[in-house]
């Protein structure tokens, strides 16, 4: 016969704890219950329970300052923190100091049964989790306490200790990088640097050497070493954002630098040994690009190991308020009058589709706080922004410019995507051979591969076209027009 286990449970909720209560005692278990930490300290310095449920707020104590002092005493009792501050830094602090798992209330009772079934089928590990190195910023990084939210914030409290690859997807605007950021400044890579790569920014022919550098002389207008990403990364996290826009050139050497740890910069013969810690994010289905053949599936399992999906603003409505105090507040510090909304206006914010996002609803409440005098924002303010915006000429794309303009833009992001710093050394020769394939491609295509007629149609001796498909090893076929 087994033996019953004993749960204690601390809360001053009188209600939360016969709830509790009975809960387990049907899963059979034995349940001790109390409304304060000293009673629980009790306890647990007793020998008590073979697994303790705290929450954070009680009326002698917080349970997470108590979380290490448990752990000290007896690190392998499993420890569930419960609490309604529903916020990111709860639940990286619960972790931080050892608790097995962070329940934000109201929480579903079939949920909590499953997890003390966990803690208690789980190895007793004597091994208490660091404690975190000083007490961190309440200024959080992702803000939101709606269900969608918090079971983020469960599982980025769960990375926070490893360097196992994550895979972020979500709409654009809605904090991919943010949630990257969450990861590595409450990791154990805090101290390290975080290098951040927009692919997308990024010209196709640039990114093997944007990534892993390249070597004097590697290329024309390589006139001195440059380092990569990779390399500026070491000991931290690279975030590769925008990670479908890949070309799969690039793609190959990322997976050979997954799988064997290691890269070779551009022009280079000595294997470099890496360790980062890689992040990825994407709004594509990657795996609609799989089977377009446009993205490789090996790589796609390689960088999906923990898969998180941050939800559109629509499917958390509920915590619109929180993020728009939250940018009237930043908005306050950085100079701007300081504005509140009325409850009217909140609720009008929260029947918007939002297709911006996150992103979009922030652009709103500074433009807001710029340009209307009275100090609460009322439902009609709200209504004649966004009709305004739903009115508004759709902006060009870059593919409805002609060839210089779509050039432009795409340089702009690419500086853009650099922040404060510069790219690397020989930027002319890489954009000018990045130019210079697709057109003799175009000119092949267009002459059926017939280098002659090309070579005339560019304006080009025939010697000079030949070699210069030999150099960007080029396939030509006759007789064959790619539309």
């Amino acid at each position: 016969m087994s033996r019953i286990a004993t749960v204690l449970v601390a809360d001053d909720d009188r209600g939360i704890r016969t709830v509790l209560d009975h809960a387990l005692a049907r899963q059979g278990h034995a349940v001790r219950s109390t409304g304060n930490a000293a009673t629980l300290w009790r306890w647990v310095s007793d020998g008590e329970g073979d697994v303790a449920i705290i929450d954070v707020l009680m009326p002698d104590g917080n349970g997470l300052d108590l979380l290490p002092r448990i752990k000290k005493l007896r690190p392998e009792l499993p420890v569930i923190v419960m609490s309604a501050q529903n916020t990111l830094l709860t639940a990286i602090r619960a972790t931080e100091r050892g608790a097995y798992d962070y329940l934000p209330k109201p929480f579903d009772l079939q949920e909590l049964g499953a997890l003390v079934a966990r803690a208690l089928a789980a190895p007793r590990d004597p091994a208490a989790r660091p404690e975190p190195a000083g007490e961190e910023s309440e200024r959080l990084p992702l803000i939101g306490r709606s269900p969608a939210m918090q079971e983020i914030y469960r599982v980025l409290a769960r990375l926070m200790q490893t360097d196992l690859t994550v895979m972020i997807t979500g709409e654009s605007g809605t904090g991919k990088e943010l949630a990257a950021r969450a990861l590595h400044d409450y990791g154990k890579r805090r101290n390290g640097p975080f290098v951040a790569v927009n692919m997308a920014a990024i010209p196709r022919e640039l990114i093997e050497s944007e990534l892993f550098g390249h070597e004097k002389g590697s290329f024309t207008g390589a006139h001195m070493r440059v380092t990569g990403r990779f390399e500026q990364a070491e000991g931290g996290t690279l975030f590769l954002d925008e990670i479908g826009d890949m070309p799969p050139e690039a793609q190959t050497r990322l997976l050979r630098v997954l799988q064997q740890g290691e890269y070779t910069s551009v022009g280079g013969r000595t294997p470099v040994r890496t360790d980062v810690r890689i992040i990825a994010a994407t709004n594509r289905d990657l795996r609609q690009w799989i089977d377009r053949g446009q993205f490789r599936e090996d790589l796609y399992y390689r960088l999906n190991v923990v898969p998180i999906r941050l939800p559109p603003l629509r499917e958390r409505a509920e915590d619109i308020p929180d993020l728009a105090r939250h940018f009237l507040a930043q908005a306050t510090r950085e100079g701007l009058p300081a504005k509140s909304f009325d409850p009217q206006a909140f609720e009008r914010l929260q029947r918007h589709r939002w297709p911006g996002n996150v992103r979009e609803l922030e652009n709103l409440v500074r433009r807001l706080a710029a340009l209307y005098a009275q100090e609460t924002i009322g439902a009609e303010v709200i209504e004649v922004e966004l009709a305004d915006l739903r009115s508004a000429e759709t902006p060009r794309r870059a593919d409805d410019d002609n060839l210089g303009q779509a050039v432009e833009f795409h340089l702009k992001r690419y500086f853009a995507a650099h922040g404060d710093r510069l790219p690397p050394p020989g930027l002319y020769d890489r954009v000018l051979a990045e130019v210079e394939r697709p057109l003799i491609l175009a000119a092949l295509a267009a002459t059926r591969g017939n280098q002659l007629r090309a070579a005339e149609l560019l304006g080009l001796n025939r010697n000079t076209l030949r070699k210069r498909i030999e150099t960007l090893r080029i396939e030509v076929s006759r007789g064959a027009r790619s539309d």
